[in-house]
């Protein structure tokens, strides 16, 4: 059996751009195969196109009249005309520009949701790698039992231990073993899940390692990156733009509307011809839009910084808790990179140092500062993976 000092030495340093590459690899596959990342593109293109439209002039309108007279003599009369119907030219500029807007934001929205279904992605890849860790923890605890086991049998068969003993070093095994096979269960339900995210095609996970982390800057540098390159800012901004344009446009359609057109007539034998023009005068038909603009302008701006202060206090979380773990990490590091303890523990077991009681209970400390040790390391993982989803 290889010395545990190697063991551990390994899971601590042995880090390579592999595992940032495979869990680069798992986001990029869901991105390219989720159903639900697909059907939202789809969405969202329909909403664009939807945002393009009101932003011609209004189709023309062709009357055609043909009126018989009364009584018999009176003649009959024809009228033919065709009109145009247009607003005030700034309208269209103004409908334009809010189009522009809503058609940014539209992109924005589907970046949101492309980034919460990849973030989802990536957090159950980095479970996976700690469970993959933690199994090959437990297997190895479990190898080193089922040889006490074997051990104490053969003791007992020569005298040298009691069947306590060896109903001891099987319970313990029986534990492990049970805990190894939950491991590996809870493992087998997230790769069934993450497959769905990858619409429905499986994908294997046997990492061990995490991602290379860089270095983590301060928190008002990080906070700031996040807040000027994370799209759900970058919507409630352009929310707040486009109930600007709003007000912009509800203004401009407060303007004159403007009709023109061609008209013709005829009635016994006589024909007139000319042009038709006339305008609009909005009184009525906009009345309190403008006020509506303006209270959605308002709600916008405060949505915007309640967002904004929720945000920072949700990364400032995150940040205290990569603080918090990264200490942690760095003293369990410290701690277990220098003992060996499986072998200190078999070497007394076998001079007859400790009883197997003795031993089970004196690894069970190792055993819970090894697991808190990659609950810290999980933990960690995740806290970065969320405070720097702005980049997925």
């Amino acid at each position: 059996m290889k010395s545990f000092l190697i063991y551990i030495l390994s899971s601590f340093f042995t880090i390579t751009a592999i595992a940032q590459n495979n869990v680069d690899n798992v986001v990029t596959q869901v991105e390219r195969n989720n159903k639900s990342i697909q059907s939202n593109k789809i969405y969202w293109q329909a909403k664009q196109a939807e945002y393009k439209t009101g932003l011609t002039p209004y189709d023309p309108q062709v009357e055609y009249d043909y009126l018989l007279g009364s009584p018999v003599g009176a003649g009959n009369q024809k009228d033919f005309s065709i009109t145009q119907r247009l607003d005030f030219p700034l309208v269209y500029k103004r409908k334009k520009e809010l189009s522009s807007q809503q058609i940014e934001q539209a992109n924005l929205q589907q970046q949101v949701y492309r980034q919460d279904i990849l973030l989802e992605a990536k957090l159950l890849t980095l479970e996976i790698i700690y469970l993959n860790k933690k199994g090959a923890e437990l297997n190895r605890r479990l190898i080193n039992t089922q040889r006490l086991v074997q051990d104490y049998k053969k003791k007992m068969d020569k005298g040298d231990a009691i069947i306590l003993d060896v109903n001891k070093a099987k319970l313990q095994l029986l534990n492990i073993g049970n805990e190894t096979a939950l491991n590996e269960n809870e493992k087998q339900v997230l790769l069934t899940k993450i497959s769905e995210f990858n619409g429905g095609i499986p994908l294997v996970i046997n990492d061990t390692i995490y991602p290379i982390m860089a270095s983590i800057p301060d928190f008002e540098i990080l906070d700031s990156t996040i807040e000027a390159n994370d799209p759900i800012i970058k919507v409630y901004e352009q929310e707040k733009e486009i109930m600007q344009r709003q007000i912009a446009v509800q203004k401009a359609m407060n303007l004159p509307k403007i009709e023109t057109g061609y008209h013709s007539q005829s009635i016994l034998g006589q024909s007139y011809k000319g042009l038709h023009a006339g305008i609009t005068i909005s009184l009525w038909e906009n009345k309190n839009k403008l006020n509506a603009a303006k209270a959605n302008l308002e709600y916008a701006n405060s949505s915007s910084e309640t967002h904004r202060l929720g945000h920072r206090t949700e990364n400032k979380q995150y940040f205290e808790k990569l603080s918090i773990r990264f200490k942690t990490i760095q003293l369990y590091k410290e701690f277990l990179s220098t003992i060996n303890n499986t072998i200190l523990l078999n070497k007394s077991l076998a001079l007859g140092q400790i009883t197997i009681l003795q031993y089970f209970y004196d690894e069970s400390f190792y055993f819970i500062a090894y697991d808190k040790y990659l609950q810290a390391e999980w933990e960690y993982q995740q806290a970065v993976a969320r405070l720097y989803k702005f980049q997925l």
